[in-house]
């Protein structure tokens, strides 16, 4: 005798709407993972060295982004590991430490998602830094000691339906180093056709230290050769660490927007770097300036930072003989630091001799 198949069961109550959070959620992280199929991705630029060197330099220029830095590549990680953490809802309030980029990356995809913002900033920052959170969407909490802006953004993340990003504890977790098409695979991916697809360096400036440590990581999970060199700007305590393996040091920390650090951030992974170098800020000022002459790349210091420890490095290779490759990242756009690193009198006023660090690059340029 044929038993008829039991009858479904009416679905569980819902009474906390779980089903229609998953359902936001999957909307969401599609929405975020299609803003990187828009993006495809950053160009790899050749930077002109004479022929004769038999070494090529690359730029991974990041400053193609939808919001014109290396961190849109962070946020996007950042957010989509909330998302699948369930910790970010369509009703969370977002807050994150950070007067640059990350926060400008940050409130451009809140308010693709529909969340609100809130960017934890000292209150000194500069009107311009400013007006580039709030173009994206956020919301300011000004802080008055700069010290205290962890402490604020840790304080308003508890707050029930608020997360807290904490970029400087996470930026090293929060994305894949084995692969996906994070920065690393990206680099090595568009190498692959050219005359030493396998780059003898990569340098790249510590800010969080997330970008560093994925670069570092993937290369050893890949079995690649490439080393990883750390492009540190002076008042910084990254190259000081590596050096010295103390995570107790702290220091003034950078003019350079966007790396260098006061303090050894949780997720720097000195590990992973083969070579550290601190770069006066004159130097990082004038390479990039030298850049845009060069190239008509407009970008910010820590551009410069990166590029005046690359052409070292391809000085060095050049001079024991070593044919190969080098690439170095863009990190943001420069258009936003005219009143600044570009402007004469800024310059001035701060004390940089650029003539003198111009002088030291110059060979260096071909």
């Amino acid at each position: 005798m044929d038993h008829p198949l039991p009858r479904p069961a009416d679905p569980a109550p819902d009474p906390d709407g779980a089903r229609g959070h998953r359902d936001w959620v999957h909307r969401a992280v599609r929405k975020v993972e299609a803003d990187a199929n828009r993006s495809a991705d950053t160009h790899l630029r050749v930077f002109p060295l004479p022929a004769e060197w038999e070494v090529q330099l690359y730029l991974k220029d990041e400053s193609v982004h939808p919001t014109g830095s290396l961190k849109h590549r962070l946020a996007r990680s950042l957010f989509l590991f909330g998302l699948a953490n369930g910790a970010i809802g369509p009703d969370t309030t977002l807050v994150e430490a950070s007067s640059g980029s990350t926060a400008v990356s940050e409130a451009y995809f809140a308010r693709m998602l529909g969340l609100d913002f809130v960017a934890v900033v000292p209150a000194q920052t500069s009107v311009a830094k400013l007006d580039l959170i709030t173009g994206q969407g956020g919301r300011l909490h000004l802080v008055d000691d700069p010290g205290e802006v962890y402490a604020a953004a840790e304080e308003l993340g508890a707050q029930d339906g608020w997360y807290y990003f904490d970029q400087f504890a996470t930026a090293s977790t929060v994305t894949d180093w084995r692969g996906n098409n994070n920065i690393a695979c990206s680099i090595f991916e568009q190498m692959a056709l050219e005359p030493h697809p396998e780059p003898e360096w990569i340098v790249v400036g510590a800010g969080t230290g997330g970008t560093s440590a994925t670069i570092g990581r993937y290369c050893r999970y890949q079995k690649h050769a490439t080393r990883l060199a750390l492009a540190d700007p002076e008042g910084s305590v990254f190259a000081e660490a590596w050096r010295t393996g103390s995570r107790a040091l702290t220091g003034p920390g950078s003019r350079i927007e966007g790396i260098g650090r006061p303090r050894v951030e949780p997720s720097f992974v000195p590990a992973v770097v083969d070579e550290a170098f601190t770069v006066p800020d004159a130097e990082s000022v004038a390479a990039m300036r030298m850049l845009f002459e060069r190239t008509g790349i407009r970008a910010g210091a820590s551009t410069g930072t990166n590029l005046a420890v690359a052409l070292r490095l391809v000085d060095r290779m050049r001079r024991a003989g070593r044919a190969g490759s080098v690439v170095t990242l863009v990190c943001d756009e420069g258009n936003r630091y005219l009143d600044t690193y570009y402007s004469d009198d800024w310059v001035e006023r701060r004390g940089l001799d650029l003539a003198s660090a111009r002088a030291v690059l110059a060979p260096l340029f071909g």
